[in-house]
């Protein structure tokens, strides 16, 4: 759902811009208390947080080359804010995700330089502030189990999509450059991305539940999931003392490291089967004719635009160098900046 230059006009672009940037300065603050390690969190200090939370964003990015069919023509892609905001937190996903569309947008010309506002607020803001205020409020009515929370995931994650496709459409409604049936769009865009919604569930689900079977505790939306322990003493009912979580002071280093190597090939090795249809908004983009003043990329000359190096002649090696520089790279500035956000939580404390 890569919004383009030219889909929205100048002024509500640059008031689009205005939101992302003040939501990005609102979620650094709050990701200084994600990051900077939560008392109580099994033992997940925030010297872990960050290449976690660096790790994310370089999965998500990986994820959103892997376009799957959802119809006749037409593709989609994962859009990840439910699947950030679960695993390190609202406030740190939303970072995420900016870091992500970023990094596509200067290296790979995937979306628009002067439409990068529209893109966070609808990618990252509208699908992290619904995914995770649905996730929580389904975590709190169901029972307090591993299962539950791999459920609110799927739910989560399958409601962000179309309410971030309707988004895209309040948007262009205010600032769009063409005059196109807006109910059309409005249906065709949410249609569509129901369908996308599907496969968005599904990859959140089955991450989520990965990493809660083998590490809960890094799992952010899982953070105080077990009830405590309940002893009868003269009639009524206390809390037990806890005794030391298992997982204290066990390092992340493995699922990082698996993570990584995950990420390297889904992006540099699996991204070559995906499907080369047109995503969701470009196919509706199309139909509708709201791509008629599209305009090309600034960086369309980029070495590394449409995810391929220029030079390499072979497809297949192409894309695959061009996937794992965009996950190194990504891995490098979101790790870089989520640690520069924990050590200035640190510093906060410590004055």
């Amino acid at each position: 759902m890569h919004v383009p230059d030219g889909f929205i006009n100048a002024p509500v672009s640059a008031v689009a811009g205005v939101v992302a940037a003040g939501a990005v300065a609102v979620s650094l603050r709050g990701a200084r208390r994600e990051l900077g390690g939560a008392p109580g969190a099994e033992g997940l200090g925030g010297d872990r947080t960050a290449p976690l939370a660096g790790l994310v964003a370089a999965f998500v990015f990986a994820v959103q080359m892997l376009n799957f069919p959802v119809a006749a023509g037409t593709s989609g892609h994962l859009l990840g804010g439910a699947l950030a905001a679960i695993l390190v937190g609202p406030w740190t996903g939303v970072l995420c995700i900016a870091v992500v569309l970023l990094m596509q947008g200067v290296l790979f010309a995937d979306g628009g330089l002067t439409a990068l506002g529209v893109n966070i607020t609808v990618m990252g803001v509208v699908t992290v502030v619904v995914a995770y205020g649905l996730f929580r409020g389904l975590v709190l009515l169901l029972p307090r189990t591993r299962a539950s929370v791999t459920v609110a995931s799927f739910v989560a994650a399958l409601v962000s999509v179309p309410a971030a496709a309707a988004a895209f459409t309040l948007v262009y409604a205010i600032g769009g450059t063409t005059d196109v049936p807006l109910p059309k769009v409005l249906t065709a865009m949410v249609g569509v991305h129901v369908l996308i919604g599907i496969g968005e569930a599904v990859i959140t689900m089955l991450t989520v539940g990965a990493v809660i079977a083998v590490r809960p505790d890094l799992v952010y939306g899982a953070r105080g999931l077990t009830a405590p322990l309940k002893l009868r003493v003269d009639g009524e009912l206390v809390d037990a003392v806890p005794a030391a979580a298992p997982a204290t002071g066990r390092s992340p280093r493995k699922l990082w490291i698996g993570g990584v190597v995950t990420a390297l090939v889904l992006a540099g090795f699996v991204s070559f089967y995906a499907s080369a249809s047109p995503d969701g908004l470009e196919k509706v983009a199309a139909d509708q004719g709201i791509d008629a003043k599209a305009k090309e990329h600034a960086a369309a000359g980029s070495p590394l635009a449409d995810y391929g190096v220029e030079g390499v002649e072979t497809a297949r090696l192409s894309g695959g160098l061009a996937g794992v520089i965009g996950v190194g790279a990504t891995l490098a500035v979101g790790t870089g900046a989520f640690w520069v956000v924990r050590r200035r939580r640190a510093a906060a404390l410590e004055a």
